[in-house]
């Protein structure tokens, strides 16, 4: 099966990972404007009013961009709604993206009938994001256009499977848009993932490490000095498992080799608007991927950098 026109364009087969905090307007406009798909959670525009903002900044300039270099026209911009039962803000939200007609549509942590009949009734695409067979059987039955299959080794909430079973057993009764997410943040990598049977690479951590991201420069350089053994695995912080890196949690006075059971009432923490807390404030979620990542780079010279080589990829290898 073809991909969704909404995807025709695209200088990469990348979308890039909503990330909670990290991701904003500067992040997703270069992130578009360099040929990916950017994306960021509704959750991450605080404050009455800004996220409408948010989405006419990031609706104009994309506008203005592509009729400026109508060769090199940007990409589409995605929206992550999380649907869970705390997120109070979730049906206005959407409304807003039926307005502004957002062309992408990411679910978390719950398919929702109404999110996805909402965002078709303007021609929108819904991908949902999942760990295993089980919910990704569900968020098809509910009405989701595709799925991100969120691996092991993807940075923040991640799934446990390895992405060759997570993409072969969902290939064997699904032909839709499949994004792959999970360690994925060299060009190499993108061309695995479609070898496998995904038709996108789905990438977030290595993007934190960019002049973009809102993200504290610790927390870059942190990125940049990392690697897969300095991630740590856990459910402790929002009571869904994620990956987070170790040297972060030490910094927080806690021991990343023995933390206890997490509880999901944490969980209402993310989506409160009041909310101080420290996952992913003081606690950086990471995916294993980040021994790719040497420097800090605007988002135009990763994505170039992800394109060269991936283009050397498939030469290579003669794709």
């Amino acid at each position: 099966m073809s991909l969704p026109a909404v995807f025709d364009g695209l200088r990469l087969p990348v979308v890039a990972a909503p990330m909670f905090i990290v991701s904003g307007v500067e992040m997703v406009v270069e992130q578009c404007k360099a040929g990916i798909v950017g994306s960021f959670p509704a959750l991450n525009a605080r404050g009455e009013g800004e996220f409408e903002k948010w989405l006419i900044q990031i609706t104009e300039e994309l506008d203005r961009f592509s009729q400026a270099n109508p060769d090199t026209p940007a990409a589409p911009f995605a929206v992550n709604q999380i649907v869970f039962k705390t997120n109070q803000r979730l049906h206005e939200d959407m409304e807003l993206c039926v307005k502004y007609k957002v062309p992408i549509i990411i679910t978390s942590l719950g398919a929702n009938e109404d999110i996805n009949k909402a965002a078709h009734s303007y021609g929108g695409v819904v991908l949902h994001d999942v760990i295993n067979q089980k919910f990704a059987h569900k968020a098809i039955e509910k009405g989701a256009d595709g799925l991100i299959l969120v691996a092991a080794g993807a940075g923040g909430h991640a799934g446990d499977q390895s992405p060759f079973a997570l993409v072969q057993e969902t290939r064997a009764w699904f032909d839709g848009p499949i994004a792959l997410s999970g360690s994925i943040a060299h060009g190499n990598s993108v061309l695995a993932a479609q070898a496998m049977g995904a038709d996108l690479a789905y990438i977030g951590s290595s993007f934190i490490a960019t002049k973009e991201a809102n993200a504290a420069q610790e927390y870059k350089q942190m990125v940049v000095d990392c690697d897969a053994d300095d991630i740590v695995y856990s459910d402790y912080f929002t009571g869904v498992s994620g990956n987070y890196l170790k040297p972060s949690i030490s910094a927080a006075g806690m021991n990343p080799n023995d933390l206890p059971k997490g509880d999901i009432s944490a969980m209402q923490k993310l989506t409160d608007q009041s909310n101080d807390s420290k996952a992913w404030r003081d606690i950086w979620g990471c995916g294993q991927g980040i021994g790719a990542v040497d420097e800090v780079q605007t988002v135009a010279q990763r994505v170039a950098q992800l394109q060269e080589e991936y283009q050397s990829a498939r030469a290579r290898l003669a794709f």
